[in-house]
């Protein structure tokens, strides 16, 4: 008597379907502490759509080139030479824990690590793409790279945010001390010390880049899912 052939084992680790959602955890490499996003994405999305999210969810402005390598293929700018990103992620068929690079600014690439974390079912009546956390604050657009960014972000604490910090206190003390009944006069050099210090502290404050809130970033995926919704009008919003 003949044996029936086994079915085939099912597969432990299969691609994700065209109807999954994709949770991906982006992360800015070279950079400490970490700064990071994980969004919840269509699998209907193209690589190109997934740059659109990158870009809202990371904070950066989106005026640079970009692409995407994954293995020995790069999709992105067709500037650079790079394959269309017009491929959908269920067509590229990634798996959990699969892992590729997103580079954006490539005079001086900002590298992310992309990361599939999770094949998820979509939720009723939510639409997508969504910001589920993150942290960090995203450097400021043109500022020279990581290396730059670090030193920048970490002049706050030079001796020389230092002395502008004593020059403000002492034009604050000047202020303290006078009763109100005649207007503060400061000599020139004063305010020239003065206003040179606020400009200098203005700008250590904006080289520690922009903020993370997950509220805002779901704010802006909204308005970038309906600029989508108007093209791609499959994969966005599901309803029972």
């Amino acid at each position: 008597m003949k044996r029936r052939p086994k079915p085939p084992a099912p597969e432990e680790n299969p691609p994700a379907a065209a109807d999954a959602i994709l949770q991906v955890k982006v992360r800015l490499t070279g950079i400490s502490p970490m700064v990071w996003r994980r969004v919840l994405v269509p699998a209907t999305f193209t690589l190109r759509e997934l740059h659109g999210v990158i870009q809202v969810a990371m904070g950066w402005d989106g005026v640079h080139l970009y692409d995407f390598q994954l293995r020995a293929a790069r999709y992105g700018s067709f500037e650079v030479g790079a394959s269309s990103p017009d491929v959908t992620l269920a067509t590229l068929r990634f798996r959990k824990g699969a892992r590729f690079v997103y580079e954006y600014d490539l005079n001086i690439p900002w590298r992310h690590e992309v990361r599939i974390e999770d094949r998820l079912e979509p939720e009723a009546r939510k639409t997508y793409p969504v910001c589920a956390g993150g942290g960090g604050a995203c450097p400021p657009e043109d500022c020279g790279g990581p290396e730059s960014f670090k030193a920048r972000r970490d002049d706050r604490f030079s001796f020389d945010a230092l002395e502008d910090l004593d020059t403000m206190v002492e034009v604050l003390q000047k202020v303290a001390l006078k009763d109100g009944s005649e207007p503060l006069a400061l000599d020139q050099d004063a305010r020239w010390r003065l206003e040179e210090a606020l400009e200098r502290a203005k700008a250590r404050e904006e080289a520690q880049g922009r903020p993370f809130s997950r509220r805002e970033v779901n704010a802006s995926l909204g308005l970038f899912c309906s600029k989508v919704r108007k093209t791609t009008p499959a994969g966005l919003a599901v309803q029972d």
